[in-house]
């Protein structure tokens, strides 16, 4: 099927469609409506085009789809939704004129054209988007036009189409146009649907001369203005799991603006001419092509299956659109991440040809005087070489080639053009991203072998002020990719969950950011023990290279640790790295997720946890690189991943690891850190009356002192007195986090097996997902329990209201005004995610604890999945002694440290199947039956939980 080469523009169709969509044969339906002197106004026979109309329309759609199905063309679809509204409207016009208004040949002052503009101008439309028209008069509005634009409009929206319009005079189009681009935008997308060509081509005429000429370069200015705008607002890149295909970064708006600028500019309206114009190369004007149809496919896909105008290509539709576009599992990748990787690589190539085509907007300005302008411009580049080059200059603070031959001449300039960059802190002149995107094939085995290449690029990763904003320049032209092949083959990588918010790529070099923030001090408040001890490691290269490869296996059948670090052992070498620093390498990626893991999910007031780890860290400076690599990898994960908890638990694990590894760890230094930590408690309540104080300061147990932050700890301290005073047996206290966007509810209740099941089922029947907990015992024999859940509201006065509902769901099951039954029953009707799969996975360990058994519980998260598992924990006749709550997106990997009701580890193969089975069924059966909470005495205190 041949398809036209015009911007934007509706491609040829095919005969099977027109006839479907045959404008002859709908107008002659609604002509047999009245006959030849029927009268089309009564209402009868509106209600019997409207009914025509709805045929016609839904045949229509259901026939764009199929062939959408069959030819897997986009563009196709979009032209043809467009040509099925270009049908309707035509055949109502038709038909209103001659046969409700009586009016087939309207008189001078009577004129109107019906002309679509914006997306619809462009003869391409999704399913559910908005139809534009503009009723085009002559002078100025008449009976006749007024009847015909409120007959056709209500006959749409009574269709369920979505319909903006104006009604508006020539005089008023050019006049607003030139005041309004968004106005002016949407007229240069005009074309006549229905009604009076000459009335359009005046408004051609006089939108050229009158709006147009001699404002090009602030027309440009705005709509470059205005992309930029809606991609801060979209999150500035384009590599977001959950993309928004009309608007994001990458996106058919970004293709849309350089079709209007190209309209603008160049005056041109196909592919083809701005090839000739020298904008675009014959592969890039097909690239062009390419995108634009495949972002269209995944749109009118999007429309279709959700019926509706949805734009943001979420987990929920992900694999259904995956199956609609043929893509099928690979090794490493199922199909949906297959066809994510795509969909991020069409993003990147309209990146790229963004960056071309502004690079020949911007020679076309310098252009402009060609004598003088020229001089100048050859004078200041010669003033701004750059020194010890020839092969590279300086034009407004950007680096920029010489000549076109540079990296033909010397292929290693490929590299050397980032580390220049990087060393005179410069920005990259379009015109040397477009060489360099059109040089890559010189990016060979020869080169990547070169030690000069690998020393320059060690230096751009290295770099003191900004590695991260050289090595994505690098990645965007697709250097990084060609000359590490590794890397290539993860560039554009999403991992099917909702735990990572960016693509693998995407992932690496916000790590690498994260750590050049870390080394100039930028997050002293929120690291201040990485911060202290980053200045103190001298193997900065390692941890770069590190953190640049850590996941760089990802979407491989193997494990990712384990084929990173084959990776990391064959790479470092030719980087420059001698058998030390790779040997190093090697370690930190294949161990890179043992200290989040273990800090998340283990109890580290357990010798034996401390002990395994320093086993597996060795020295005091591996421990320190994994610990800024820890946080650096937690941190690029997404937002609100990291927060004050994590980081306490990692200076926690860090600081009983380094008195291991240094000969320091025993009882009494333990004893002398807990004792500082309450001393440093003891100040924030200096205000307190003595005896008050140091009853505050005797309530908790040592392994509170020394994991939760004081901050934290002076304000549970105001929580416990004012609970006190007011003698309360137990209560509650909500409190929102807006930068984390979390919430966090604090329990103080007498303690009990069951009190965390309670606490779970609480806040499930309100709607709330626990994403931590954290657990605490008293020495009065309390438990302090602190939950956080989700954030539900934006705004802090709205999530605080709903905290506090949840709080009073649990004071109401506290005191008995509130089942368990009835709030199970509201649970229950929530399901686990459709989208995802996890398989359940339940580990029963007794090594890990020297006096506890570890039972480690993998699976896909829902409402209430907490309180069913903890409930049926205690139906196994097992007590809690600490709770370990991880959620990584849907999945959630749980640990409890448990012990039988004698206090003793679970031994014997046959119970230990019992309690696989039973917390198996917790995730395959999650409407069964789950024991409510009891008030069974136990001699067993809780923990502390993570």
């Amino acid at each position: 099927m041949q398809r036209a080469a015009r911007i934007g523009a509706a491609p040829v169709l095919s005969p099977r469609f027109s006839e479907i969509t045959d404008e002859a044969a709908l107008a002659a339906e609604l002509e047999a409506l009245v006959g030849e002197d029927g009268d089309g106004s009564d209402p009868a026979v509106r209600s019997a085009v409207l009914s025509i109309l709805k045929r016609a329309n839904g045949d229509g759609r259901r026939a764009a789809e199929a062939m959408l199905f069959e030819d897997g063309s986009g563009l196709l679809c979009a032209a043809r939704i467009s040509f099925l509204q270009d049908t309707l409207i035509r055949a109502v016009c038709r038909f209103a004129l001659s046969r409700v208004f009586a009016a087939p040949n309207p008189s001078q002052g009577e004129r109107i054209a019906v002309v679509a503009v914006g997306g619809y101008g462009r003869g391409t439309l999704a399913p559910g988007s908005d139809i534009d028209l503009l009723f085009l008069l002559p002078y100025r509005q008449t009976a006749l036009g007024e009847q015909l634009a409120e007959y056709l409009l209500y006959l749409l929206w009574d269709l369920g189409l979505k319909v903006g319009h104006a009604t508006r005079t020539v005089e008023e189009c050019v006049r607003l146009a030139a005041g309004d681009f968004t106005i002016r935008t949407a007229l240069l997308e005009r074309r006549l649907v229905s009604g009076e060509a000459s009335l359009l081509d005046e408004l051609g005429r006089r939108f050229e001369a009158e709006v147009v000429a001699g404002t090009g370069r602030e027309f440009i200015a705005a709509k470059l203005a205005e992309r930029d705008a809606r991609h801060q607002k979209a999150g500035d890149t384009r590599y977001l799991v959950e993309p928004n295909v009309k608007e994001g970064k990458g996106a058919l708006r970004d293709l849309h603006t350089l079709f209007w600028i190209a309209k603008d500019h160049y005056r041109v309206d196909t592919r083809e001419e701005l090839v000739s114009a020298g904008v675009f190369s014959r592969s890039e004007g097909k690239l062009f092509e390419k995108a634009e149809d495949f972002l269209w496919a995944v749109r009118c896909h999007m429309h279709f299956l959700t019926g509706k105008a949805e734009e943001r290509l979420s987990f929920d539709i992900q694999p259904e659109i995956a199956s609609r576009l043929g893509y099928s599992d690979h090794p490493g990748l199922t199909e949906v991440e297959r066809f994510m990787k795509h969909y991020f690589l069409i993003a990147k190539d309209v990146g790229d040809l963004t960056g071309i085509f502004c690079a020949a907007l911007e020679e076309e300005n310098a252009k402009d005087a060609p004598g003088l302008r020229s001089l100048i411009r050859s004078l200041r580049r010669r003033a701004r070489q750059i020194p010890g080059t020839l092969a590279f200059l300086v034009d407004n603070n950007r680096i920029t080639v010489a000549d076109r031959q540079v990296f033909v001449q010397d292929p290693v300039n490929l590299l050397r053009i980032f580390q220049l960059a990087s060393h005179h802190r410069l920005e990259y002149h379009p015109d040397a991203l477009k060489l360099i995107r059109r040089s890559l094939r010189l990016v060979d085995a020869k080169l990547r072998a070169d030690p000069e290449a690998n020393s320059l690029f060690l230096d751009v990763l290295t770099d003191r002020e900004d590695p991260e904003f050289h090595l994505r320049r690098m990645n965007e032209a697709g250097v990084l990719g060609r000359f590490i092949p590794e890397f290539g083959r993860i560039v554009a990588m999403m991992q099917f969950n909702m735990y990572h918010s960016y693509t693998v790529d995407e992932h690496l070099l916000r790590s690498i950011r994260e750590l050049s923030g870390l080394e100039k001090g930028r997050f002293g408040g929120e690291l201040p023990m990485t911060t202290g001890f980053i200045s103190t490691i001298r193997d900065r290269a390692v941890l770069y290279v590190a953190l640049l490869l850590h996941d760089i296996a990802k979407g491989r059948p193997e494990d990712h640790s384990t084929a990173g670090a084959q990776i990391a052992r064959e790479l470092c070498p030719r980087l420059g790295l001698d058998a030390r620093e790779t040997e190093l390498v090697e370690w930190l990626v294949r161990d890179h997720l043992v200290m989040s893991m273990t800090a998340q999910q283990r109890d580290l007031t357990d010798r034996r946890t401390i002990r395994l780890f320093a086993d597996r860290v060795q020295t005091l400076e591996r421990l320190k690189l994994l610990t800024v690599l820890t946080v650096c990898d937690i941190r690029a994960v997404g937002p609100h991943v990291w927060n004050g908890w994590k980081g306490q638990l990692i200076r926690t694990l860090y600081g009983e690891t380094e008195l291991m590894l240094t000969g320091g760890y025993s009882e009494s230094s333990r004893a002398h850190r807990a004792a500082e930590g309450r001393l440093r408690l003891a100040d924030r309540l200096g205000a307190w009356p003595e005896a008050e104080r140091e009853r505050l300061l005797g309530l908790h147990y040592d392994n509170y002192v020394l994991t939760v932050p004081v901050d934290d700890q002076e304000r549970h301290a105001a929580f416990i007195r004012a609970v006190d005073q007011k003698g309360l047996a137990f209560a509650t206290e909500a409190r929102t986090d807006g930068f984390h966007a979390m919430t966090e509810i604090t329990v103080l209740a007498p303690d009990h097996p069951r009190l965390l099941s309670s606490i779970a089922g609480a806040c499930a029947a309100a709607g709330a997902n626990i994403a931590d907990a954290q657990i605490f015992t008293t020495t009065d024999g309390r438990a302090l329990d602190v939950v956080t859940v989700n954030r539900e509201f934006r705004d802090d006065a709205d999530e605080l209201r709903r905290a506090e509902r949840i709080a009073r769901t649990i004071e109401q099951l506290m005191d008995g005004r509130e089942a368990m039954p009835g709030l199970l029953a509201r649970r229950r009707q929530a399901k686990p995610s459709a989208s995802f799969t996890v398989s359940p996975r339940i580990d029963i360990d007794n090594d890990l604890s020297g006096q506890l058994t570890v039972l480690e519980v993998e699976g896909l998260d829902r409402p209430g999945l907490l309180a069913d598992l903890t409930g049926a924990i205690s139906d196994l006749n097992l007590d809690i002694r600490s709770a370990h709550i991880s959620t990584f997106g849907e999945k959630v990997v749980d640990v409890f440290y448990v012990t039988d009701l004698l206090g003793l580890k679970i031994v014997g193969e046959g119970r230990a199947e019992r309690i696989r089975r039973r917390l198996r069924a917790v995730f395959e059966e999650p409407g069964g039956e789950v024991s409510q909470p009891g008030t069974k005495p136990s001699t067993i205190a809780f923990g502390m939980t993570s």
